[in-house]
């Protein structure tokens, strides 16, 4: 239910009543009075009427002081407010206060702050995850039920999974950073923090907008890219151990349990490429990134700094220009090689961090613990990706343990629906996602037909889909009892799919399509035979038109049904391949 704007009014009086030295959640809380003030501006009929926000202080809110957790940035109040901030405004919310943060927005562990260090809701001993530390514990102390941060290198993820909430990464671009104190402008982004994914989706639909005094703003598409299913069936996870601590290891094999109650398949793929990129953001030339943003905010040393930060950021003013080129080479060849996995799959699932470590700990080793703590968050922006921030339990011990799920750009809509069913959510039904561009599989005057060669994801007759006003609704596999034949004939490479009954008990890999009506007919009209359009049975039981095969037609064809798949069936073997 949504919230009247009294209710910010009373969130304010509690969360003066509430404050704790020992938790410093808030930098500048707002006065009663001015709160009250705004709550009485809003429309009742606003999306979020009345609803309480917390922002990081990294944020501008107009004539309060943007510190970005540096105390000498506390007697410059801001002359206007965030575009993100204002447009949440505009739908209704009230604003309370400022939340702590890592300084300048550097740091995974929500210690790095002159303000005092959270720690997590679930123990005093443990740190509360950063750089958004304060806004993700004052969602998940109850005393908002939305708060805005930021996400550079995991800082809204991080504090997520630590606090046992969701936390929104959007695409990059899709929430304007105008009026966001940067730490790497190209890399930022405004993320939500809120209790589930049902309450995040009208914060992320109003403050998605291609913002023209934002630089690095860019517009969702009227249609997400080709790749992007509609309903995400097929989650990837690491074909590999990844290295977690033991209490975060027996979290994860849990979690991985639960995924097989959530997708409908699930993949292991190689994540080595994914995890060199992470390297980039701290090894690499990134740095000089920060230095530009505000490296003239760390000179001259004074005890409003923060000595760490101060460290690591000021090694960005000797990048020399050519390893800043060399870095962008490699995160290009790194994100080359990533490519292929989303041709087959939806989403990766990944834990958050590989543990959950004490204040203590980070205290002994500021700098390498907290570069662990990125280790599965850092390349996420690197490579264009989005992602959400789920609770996933608790481990053995009562502390939070969170996973992410991560897909390419632009998918946040489908992606949300993903996370809404991990966390046992109700599913959007909407025809509009938070960007206001999502089709609905099924719509009327449409067809769905299930591809399993050429036309698949990144092969070479997909843009033929693509062109038709195609839209891929998900991934599949058939039921059992199909193969796949490489038919004979010059030319492209061309699939046979025939229904013989004995063939693999998983099925073989389809890709299902929601086409115009009028484009079936244009797209049949370019298959030679001996394909055409019959009933396809799928994995779940349901049956769409598909391209078969004639069984006369295979006899010369080599079944290819070993390898699963078309794109298997066709892939390069040897140097260079994926």
């Amino acid at each position: 239910m949504t919230p009247t704007a009294p209710d910010a009014v009373a969130a304010t009086r509690d969360v003066h009543r509430a404050a704790d030295p020992d938790q410093p959640i808030w930098i500048t809380l707002l006065d009663p009075a001015e709160v009250a003030d705004a709550a009485a501006r809003v429309d009742p009929a606003a999306p979020l009427a009345g609803t309480a926000v917390a922002i990081k202080d990294n944020l501008d809110l107009a004539g309060h002081p943007t510190t970005a957790g540096c105390p000498a940035l506390a007697d410059r109040p801001a002359t206007s407010t965030a575009t993100a901030v204002r447009r949440l405004v505009d739908a209704g919310a009230v604003i309370l206060g400022k939340t702590n943060l890592d300084q300048f927005a550097t740091g995974l562990v929500g210690t790095r702050s002159p303000y005092g260090a959270c720690h997590s809701v679930a123990s005093a001993a443990h740190v509360s995850g950063g750089s958004s530390s304060g806004s993700a514990v004052a969602v998940a102390t109850g005393l908002v039920p939305l708060a805005l941060g930021t996400d550079t290198a995991g800082s809204g993820r991080v504090p997520a999974a630590f606090n046992g909430i969701v936390g929104v990464k959007p695409t990059r671009g899709l929430i304007s950073t105008a009026g966001v104190l940067p730490a790497c402008a190209s890399l930022d982004c405004v993320t939500t923090f809120t209790r589930t994914v049902a309450e995040a989706r009208p914060a992320l639909a109003a403050l998605a907008w291609a913002d023209p005094d934002d630089p690095w703003s860019r517009p969702a598409p009227a249609q997400p890219p080709a790749g992007i299913a509609t309903r995400m069936r097929v989650v990837a996870v690491p074909d590999r151990p990844l290295g977690l601590d033991p209490a975060h290891e027996i979290a994860w094999r849990a979690a991985l349990t639960r995924l097989g109650a959530v997708a409908a398949h699930v993949v292991e793929v190689d994540v080595t490429a994914f995890l060199d990129a992470a390297r980039l953001l701290y090894e690499g030339p990134w740095l000089a990134a920060r230095w530009a943003a505000f490296g003239q905010l760390l000179e001259p040393d004074g005890p409003h700094l923060d000595p760490t930060v101060r460290d690591i950021v000021r090694r960005g003013r000797d990048v020399p220009g050519a390893d800043v080129f060399a870095g962008l080479d490699r995160l290009a060849a790194l994100r080359r090689r990533t490519e292929p996995i989303w041709s087959d799959v939806d989403a990766l699932l990944l834990p958050v961090t590989p543990g959950h470590p004490t204040l203590a700990e980070v205290a002994a080793d500021p700098v390498g613990v907290n570069a662990r703590l990125g280790r599965f968050t850092n390349f996420v922006n690197l490579l264009d990706l989005c992602a959400v921030a789920v609770p996933a339990g608790q481990r053995r011990d009562g502390l939070p343990f969170g996973v992410q799920l991560i897909a390419p750009a632009f998918a946040d809509a489908p992606l949300l629906d993903l996370a809404a069913a991990w966390c046992g959510e109700p599913v959007a039904d909407a025809a509009a996602d938070a960007t206001g561009s999502i089709a609905v599989a099924g719509a009327t005057g449409s067809l769905a037909v299930a591809v399993a060669g050429a036309h698949l994801t990144g092969l070479p007759l997909n843009p033929q889909l693509v062109d038709l006003g195609g839209r891929l609704a998900y991934r599949a596999r058939t039921a059992p009892g199909y193969r796949l034949y490489r038919l004979a004939g010059p030319g492209l490479p061309r699939p046979g799919l025939v229904r013989t009954g004995d063939g693999p008990a998983g099925g073989i890999a389809v890709e299902v399509w929601q086409l115009p009506h009028q484009a079936v007919g244009a797209l049949l009209g370019t298959v030679p035979a001996p394909l055409g359009l019959g009933s396809v049975e799928l994995d779940d039981g349901s049956r769409v038109v598909g391209f078969l095969a004639e069984e006369h037609g295979v006899r010369d064809a080599v079944d290819v049904s070993a390898a699963g798949g078309w794109r298997a069936a066709v892939r390069p073997v040897g140097p260079g391949s994926p």
